[in-house]
């Protein structure tokens, strides 16, 4: 009876010791972006990065991810576009303060989930990498949105549709 309870519990506890249950950092990541606007590249930041990472360094296939930033926080390096962008044309940030994204399957090179952006969900796909480092873990990623997929900017012809997305997330 004692080997039984001993192997119940190494079968059902040690796996679960392998997930860790993990949070972004903010300042020490980033959500950058880039998008033509008259032909040139416009880059800004978007802050407020928070949620929950399951991570199972053993079996990657078991992790997962759901996590947002706080459009507020947009930043572009001029105040006026910065609020601009918050209106009801391009973020409507009052009505919709967050861009969102849950996995829904992640491997060791690429994770798919839904992106939430305006109350608009689509589903992308990208890859990315993992570093473990002493107090945690960094996840570097990339991909490109149609910001037009999302009721991003309505119908201005002067920003391209492509949007390009960087991450820089530090969990822990």
């Amino acid at each position: 009876m004692k080997t039984f309870l001993l192997i119940s519990f190494f079968s059902f506890i040690l796996p679960s010791l392998r997930l860790a249950d993990i949070s972004p950092v903010d300042e020490d990541g980033s959500v950058s972006f880039t998008v033509k606007n008259l032909g040139i590249n416009t880059s800004g930041e978007i802050k407020g990065l928070k949620g929950s990472i399951q991570w199972d360094e053993a079996n990657v296939s078991k992790s997962s991810m759901n996590v947002s930033v706080d459009v507020s926080t947009i930043n572009t390096g001029i105040e006026m576009r910065d609020s601009h962008l918050k209106k009801a044309e391009y973020f409507d940030a009052d009505k919709f303060p967050q861009i969102s994204f849950k996995s829904s399957a992640i491997n060791a090179t690429s994770v798919s989930g839904t992106l939430t952006i305006k109350g608009v969900s689509k589903n992308i796909s990208f890859p990315y990498t993992v570093k473990k480092s002493n107090d945690g873990y960094l996840f570097e990623g990339s991909f490109s949105i149609d910001r037009k997929d999302f009721g991003v900017g309505g119908s201005f012809t002067t920003i391209s549709n492509n949007v390009d997305v960087q991450l820089r997330v530090k969990a822990k």
